[in-house]
């Protein structure tokens, strides 16, 4: 016997190996209990051989009776035929007490494996090759075992004819083999892109990928492979990856709800922001905070403290489940001494603290609480306060809920400063009046300017009398503007507006005319906000030759100091206006605005060949955008 015979037959297991020319090889059998015994048989092979390899299969020494005694028992046989059936009649050499299930190919063999008790199987030549591969599948099966993906063979109607376990784990069935894949699952949503990835496979004889969300809240993604037998014009079989991306699905979702929850936080129109006094906007930030940490972030604990720039303390502005000792401890933006607080404060880092009980930096803050999650709020670089949640759990907080705060609290940071709530200082009736009255007036007062100049434009040259009137028209409006800015200056004293109201002196920006040309309304109304603080006379255009038209007939003795522009305008971009403006200026003291390094047809390069210094890119700070007026200011004094 060669030893390849006698090893096959040692281990009681299937040992496949390539049949010795001219002669069948007997390999082994296959038990109940799943293992793949195969008898292969060479191209030629003669009836003597094959008569002494059915009736006595090769055994190891001093076992030879045993083996022929379990061959004889043998009532039920799995047949891979193949083009040597009419040679060999196996169902007669077998005899009647043994059932022969015949099929043609080694992935139907498999699915009739998993589905009925076989004693043995007998492998044609034909198939031996490809019968070696489903061999390795079940073999390997421990291998397959350890992959976290689930791995199963599906029929055409979505039975389940083998799988490496992994579903069964997931569904917490013993075994899902002769089931419905989909009904395994719970009927899961299909979400696509492929709403029925295994008929297209099938139909296609191509992969195809889905996603899979089930009841409870977990998603699943499918890669269903074909598997094509050699004489089959369309697959009858299908290898499906099943991979549990539930966590990531679910981690996606939740930074969705915490850009949707951020964004709401100063989700206010100006109409609703006028209306409500400094406390009712704190108030008001404090419970869309406070919801969006128990809704989203799953925290009912939360301490938010703002960097007073003028002593460097951290005043806390709203703390929910912290001890009253906590919220009355004064911190300072310092690495000792202040707590994790006051380090976040100061270094600009996020701090993760374990263990309370174990970090000597950390100060109580909620009762039990056994860990903290602290990041700074950080507003244009700079860092203006912190935000602090706390657990009563050892551990609770993962790098994923640091990236979700650091998310969140950027949010947070720029509904503080749209609310006005960087200070704790209160403003007056009368400030909030006048600052109502004046964002209310600013732009109708420029919408009257703006179409006057354009009726000026066509009556210049024909009707005097008309001209005159539009030319008082302007003068009344642009007074206007003046007499609320002196009344607003006179009912407001300076110690009665908040910090963030209260404008440094600037005076070369006083008495100064700057003309804001954007299509945008919220870029206008902005800079009447903000540069008026420093008694600027701010008007605005809503295009290139609206802009025109303002300075053509601004008056022989006035002329903008500043123009600051858009580099996209609804008639024409920055660098066009620049030449247009040259035509009526003998200097355009320029500023260019634009988005993101927004610069169609290079025009920002065009305008600085010809003598545009100064290019804001939005969003830009208040300190740049004053900085570069008055840069400009002082490049056309000294022209």
């Amino acid at each position: 016997m060669p030893a390849s015979r006698a090893d096959a037959s040692r281990g009681g297991a299937a040992n496949l190996v390539s049949p010795p020319q001219g002669t069948y090889t007997v390999v082994g059998r296959y038990p109940v209990a799943g293992f793949l015994a195969t008898v292969a048989r060479s191209a030629a092979p003669t009836n003597d051989t094959w008569n002494n390899a059915v009736s006595r299969p090769i055994a190891s020494p001093g076992n030879t009776h045993a083996n022929r005694d379990q061959t004889s028992a043998l009532s039920k046989v799995l047949y891979l035929g193949g083009t040597h059936d009419t040679v060999e009649d196996i169902r007669s050499r077998l005899g009647d007490d043994v059932e022969v299930v015949e099929v043609s190919s080694p992935v139907k063999a498999l699915s009739l494996l998993t589905q009925g008790k076989f004693s043995a199987i007998y492998c044609d030549a034909d198939h031996f090759s490809r019968a070696t591969d489903v061999v390795k599948l079940i073999r390997n099966d421990r291998i397959l075992q350890g992959v976290p993906d689930g791995v199963v063979l599906l029929d055409q109607d979505n039975l389940i004819l083998w799988g490496n376990g992994r579903l069964s784990e997931w569904c917490g069935r013993d075994d899902v083999v002769g089931e419905n894949f989909y009904q395994m699952l719970g009927s899961p949503e299909i979400l696509g892109p492929d709403f029925c990835p295994f008929h297209t496979a099938l139909a296609t004889g191509a992969a195809s990928t889905s996603m899979l969300r089930c009841a409870d809240n977990r998603y699943y993604r499918i890669h269903a492979a074909p598997i094509i037998e050699s004489g089959d014009k369309i697959p009858q079989n299908l290898v499906v990856t099943v991979h549990d991306i539930s966590e990531e699905v679910l981690q996606q979702q939740k930074l969705e709800a915490i850009h949707q929850a951020g964004g709401d936080l100063a989700d206010l129109t100006t109409d609703e922001i006028a209306s409500l006094t400094v406390e009712e906007r704190i108030e008001l930030l404090k419970s869309n905070i406070l919801q969006c940490t128990q809704d989203i972030l799953k925290l009912d604990v939360v301490e938010i403290r703002m960097l007073n720039p003028e002593t460097g303390f951290l005043d806390p502005i709203m703390a929910v489940g912290m001890a009253p000792g906590a919220i009355e401890r004064e911190l300072s933006a310092e690495t000792e001494g202040s707590g994790v607080t006051g380090f976040v404060a100061a270094t600009g880092k996020s701090y993760i603290c374990e263990h309370t009980t174990e970090d000597p930096l950390y100060l109580q803050g909620a009762e039990g609480a056994r860990s903290s999650l602290t990041v700074p709020l950080i507003l244009h670089e700079q860092v203006i306060g912190t935000l602090n949640v706390e657990s009563p759990e050892a551990n609770a907080f993962t790098d994923s809920d640091l990236q979700f705060l650091e998310i969140f609290a950027r949010n947070v940071a720029v509904a503080l400063n749209t609310l006005e709530l960087l200070v704790a200082e209160k403003a007056s009736t009368a400030a909030a009046s006048v600052e109502a009255i004046h964002s209310a007036v600013a732009l109708p007062v420029d919408d009257i300017l703006n179409d006057a100049v354009n009726v000026m434009e066509r009556y210049i040259g024909h009707e005097p009398e008309v001209v005159e009137r539009l030319q008082s028209i302007l003068r009344n409006a642009r007074d206007i503007k003046r007499v609320i800015q002196k009344v607003g200056q006179k009912m407001t004293p300076t110690q009665a507006q908040p910090s963030s109201v209260v404008a440094e002196s600037r005076p070369l920006l006083a008495g100064k005319r700057i003309l804001v040309v954007d299509a945008d309304e919220s870029v206008r109304t902005a800079a009447h906000a903000l540069l008026e603080r420093f008694h600027c006379i701010v008007e605005t255009a809503h295009d290139g030759n609206e802009a025109r038209f303002m300075i053509r007939n601004l008056g022989a003795d006035s002329a903008y100091d500043v123009i600051i522009a858009d580099i996209r305008l609804p008639d024409m971009n920055g660098y066009e206006l620049l030449l247009k403006l040259a035509e009526l200026m003998k200097h355009v003291p320029m500023v260019l605005m634009t988005g993101f390094g927004y610069d169609p047809g290079h025009s920002i390069v065009k305008a600085r060949q010809e003598g545009v210094k100064n290019v804001l890119y939005k969003p830009f700070r208040l300190d740049q955008l004053v900085s570069a007026i008055e840069d400009t200011i002082s490049a056309n004094v000294a022209e």
